[in-house]
């Protein structure tokens, strides 16, 4: 059933501000920690690509270039479905008539481009055995808490965020879904050199599109004409995707996402932290983000 029709539907009430529990230490909802087998179990392919990020990093971003790449700049093909069906979320799961992103992943026929928010210890290890292509993308860590707060005010399948303060604590503590952001980064960051995967930063992207893009070519050994890259530059800013039903989530139900409290796609530039952070609240963070990140050759920018 499209999406568009569960707007009458009486939703199934785990699936709105979900129960939550942890899978190997690291905070999930329930209806993934009671898939876990299966998702563990999930068997890649070798020609599978996966995008993988922590939460609001700039996903639906990579996957709208991966998409536009993958069919050579052809924007009404990539309007085919919502973002959710062109890839699957491979652990997230929607209220029935609708499929799981593991479902929707088995019947994807090949080569599959898929998504993820899973920290790299809880990735299925199919994909590490199959040996196929990830592109991670990060981003910095005030940015990412802003974007993953409103977002968590608007969107009712991910628990309540509280208070601006009390969300700041629970980010520090990595006490949101998907775990620590400071894990996350660090941990794919860790693996990059071991496996294909191609390690991007959501400001590097907004600060020269067409260097990311072109790196994202050369690891999916394509080749592109100047114009199609050009087109698909355009259609893959900011501007342009918050006006694409297909990438903006807006063919949602209220009941799922409302969109009045916050939208999907809100600011999109990196800084945007100034405007939410207090002095004190600044200079606990930095003080914080110091003791987790000592050690990591990862750096971030904060603004561009």
């Amino acid at each position: 059933m499209p999406l568009e029709e569960m707007k009458d539907l009486q939703l199934v009430g785990k699936y709105i501000k979900p129960e939550t529990t942890e899978v190997n230490g690291v905070l999930m909802t329930k209806i993934i920690s009671d898939n876990w087998d299966n998702i563990w179990n999930f068997q890649a392919k070798s020609d599978d690509l996966l995008i993988a990020s922590y939460a609001k990093s700039g996903t639906t971003w990579t996957q709208e270039i991966v998409d536009l790449i993958q069919n050579d700049g052809d924007v009404q093909r990539c309007q085919r479905a919502n973002t959710f069906d062109r890839h699957p979320f491979i652990e997230w799961a929607l209220p029935p008539p609708l499929n799981s992103g593991l479902e929707l992943a088995k019947k994807m026929p090949s080569p599959r481009t898929m998504k993820t928010h899973l920290p790299v210890q809880l990735l299925p290890p199919s994909f590490w055995k199959e040996n196929s292509k990830i592109i991670y993308v990060a981003r910095n860590a005030k940015d990412c808490l802003v974007s993953y707060y409103h977002f968590s005010r608007m969107c009712k399948l991910v628990p309540h965020p509280g208070t601006w303060e009390e969300y700041i604590e629970a980010f520090k503590a990595g006490k949101l879904l998907w775990g620590s952001w400071y894990d996350h980064v660090k941990g794919w960051w860790n693996a990059k050199d071991q496996h294909p995967i191609l390690y991007l930063f959501y400001e590097d992207i907004k600060e020269d599109p067409r260097r990311e893009i072109q790196k994202i070519l050369k690891f999916l050994e394509k080749e592109m004409p100047e114009e199609i890259l050009n087109k698909i530059i355009y259609h893959t800013s900011f501007d342009i995707m918050k006006q694409n039903p297909m990438a903006n989530y807006t063919t949602w139900p209220t009941n799922l996402m409302d969109q009045s409290i916050s939208p999907f796609m809100r600011k999109g530039m990196p800084g945007d932290w100034k405007n939410h952070f207090t002095v004190a609240q600044n200079e606990e963070f930095d003080k914080d983000y110091q003791k987790k990140m000592a050690g990591t050759t990862l750096t971030f920018r904060t603004e561009i």
